[in-house]
């Protein structure tokens, strides 16, 4: 299995994330209260390498990866964010045009509390979790990643869902002017996904604010991101501007832009083949060959089958 309980002592600190992260969270309540995060000094990108602040986290056991996390220069230079180019070394290289202070988020629909929302509204940042997960892309590549932030449903039971609400949409920035991969009419701008409301709901699916012990890179989706890690990575939302809960599944943009390939679900199944290439194996990162079998959830199957208890997952792809 992917996900399994862990004593703390089956794996220090130290084997993924430098021990000087982990300050007291007295020390970190004292920092971040001088200006909340700062994160107009903790997201930029200079000669190719990140400049991230620390950002301590409390691991949580309950979801580590068996799997060897990557190292943060794999995580950060290696990614699909195509508001910055659509190769694979562009976000990196220009995701510090990007201007991540002040940040806004909106939220509106069947919500009992819309309104326009600061990051430090929406997270509670006196309670983050690292979670290391398993992130796997329709491309058919994956990579184990040391996630920082806590469970989206904290941050939704902020916000207050009507009880008729069934879907949360989530809408990426629409810069052209910082995000130059949006000057191309590659896809439908802005990038807009969205989850089942159970689905947004479940534990494991995290809104994050870092990653490996650092304030979340520019190219990784900063401030503010989700991460579902039985979905495909294009369903997590990056550089979210927009939270909308509604009573309509979203026009989420891969499947209005290839309907056939790409479905609103998205859950890694090895059993459905995408219409250019089989998702029954998989590169893992930093490797090269599809020498590693697919798993059902991409191994989060315990977790999440309920979800879809009844459902034809050939036809929900």
């Amino acid at each position: 299995m992917l996900i399994r309980n862990r004593r703390p002592s089956d794996l220090s600190y130290s084997a993924v994330t430098p021990e000087r992260v982990y300050a007291t969270r007295r020390e970190f309540i004292r920092t971040t209260a001088i200006g909340s995060i700062g994160f107009a000094a903790c997201s930029s990108v200079a000669g190719g390498e990140a400049a991230q602040d620390a950002l301590p986290a409390t691991r949580n056991p309950r979801y580590v990866a068996a799997d060897t996390p990557n190292t943060f220069e794999e995580i950060t230079t290696y990614n699909n964010f195509y508001e910055f180019g659509v190769d694979k070394s562009d976000p990196a290289s220009y995701a510090h045009e990007l201007t991540v202070s002040p940040w806004t988020v909106k939220v509106d629909g069947m919500v009992g509390k819309p309104g326009d929302y600061g990051v430090e509204d929406l997270v509670d940042f006196t309670a983050l979790e690292e979670r290391i997960y398993r992130l796997r892309c329709v491309e058919a590549w994956s990579m184990v990643v040391p996630w920082i932030g806590v469970p989206l449903s904290s941050v939704l039971n902020k916000i207050e869902p009507q009880p008729s609400a069934r879907f949360v949409e989530f809408t990426t920035l629409q810069r052209p002017s910082e995000m130059r991969g949006q000057r191309a009419p590659t896809l439908e701008w802005p990038y807009v996904e969205g989850l089942r409301l159970d689905e947004a709901m479940h534990p494991l699916t995290l809104m994050v604010v870092g990653l490996y012990g650092r304030v979340l890179p520019n190219q990784n989706g900063a401030p503010l991101r989700v991460n579902i890690p039985w979905k495909y990575g294009f369903k997590s939302g990056k550089s979210i501007v927009r939270i909308r809960l509604t009573d309509q599944m979203p026009r989420n943009t891969w499947a209005v832009m290839a309907p056939s390939e790409y479905g609103f679900y998205a859950n890694v199944n090895p059993e459905v083949p995408h219409p250019r290439w089989s998702q029954a194996r998989e590169v893992r990162l930093p490797g090269f060959f599809k020498n590693t079998p697919t798993q059902m959830f991409n191994g989060y199957g315990d977790e999440v089958a309920g979800l879809y208890a009844g459902m034809d997952l050939t036809r929900n792809f």
